[in-house]
């Protein structure tokens, strides 16, 4: 369960430092985020509501990514990006039943509409964020080898890309309408 507990934090913690690295590595970055903040609650022009939810958005995100990181407080950082990662899913979900589709800033400036595969991703990482609550809690005090630490964070390593470019490997798999496939009958 040790080594369970160490992927899914170790994985946990890359995602949101490469969602919150995306959001702050520059003015042009941020304020992209905020809009596309905007777009998702409705107000496409920047207001109050908007700015604090981008910014406790990504004060939330640099919390779960220290508080993984140190084990005494790993439950804590693996519970709030669960609720986290839900909320941003009842947001994805709101904003399509509304009819409005910002682009996904989450890893970035993609400009990919937020949309169901976005919703399944986070869902997923919310289930990875609980098994590693349980696999916390359940290997408190055993000891660790180096070498299963060691594979632990090449697994965390190996999922993540898959997580930060799911917009690409969506658009790979996704069929496309080529005129000269139809025929005539």
């Amino acid at each position: 369960m040790m080594y369970l507990a160490v992927a899914c934090r170790a994985l946990v913690f890359g995602v949101f430092l490469c969602s919150l690295a995306s959001k702050l590595r520059g003015p042009a970055a941020y304020s992209s985020f905020v809009a596309s903040t905007g777009g998702l609650l409705g107000r496409p022009r920047r207001g109050v509501a908007v700015g604090v939810a981008a910014a406790g958005t990504v004060m939330a995100e640099a919390a779960v990514t220290v508080l993984v990181v140190i084990p005494a407080t790993a439950p804590t950082g693996l519970t709030l990006a669960a609720a986290l990662l839900v909320a941003f899913s009842v947001a994805i979900v709101l904003a399509m039943r509304g009819g409005r589709r910002a682009p996904c800033r989450c890893f970035g400036a993609s400009e990919t509409p937020l949309g169901l595969p976005h919703v399944a991703r986070n869902m997923l990482l919310a289930v990875v964020c609980l098994g590693g609550l349980v696999a916390t809690t359940a290997a408190t005090g055993v000891g660790r080898h180096p070498a299963g630490v060691a594979v632990a964070l090449a697994v965390a390593a190996a999922v993540l890309p898959f997580v930060l470019r799911l917009d690409d490997l969506v658009a790979l798999f996704r069929p496309t309408y080529h005129p000269g496939n139809l025929r005539r009958k």
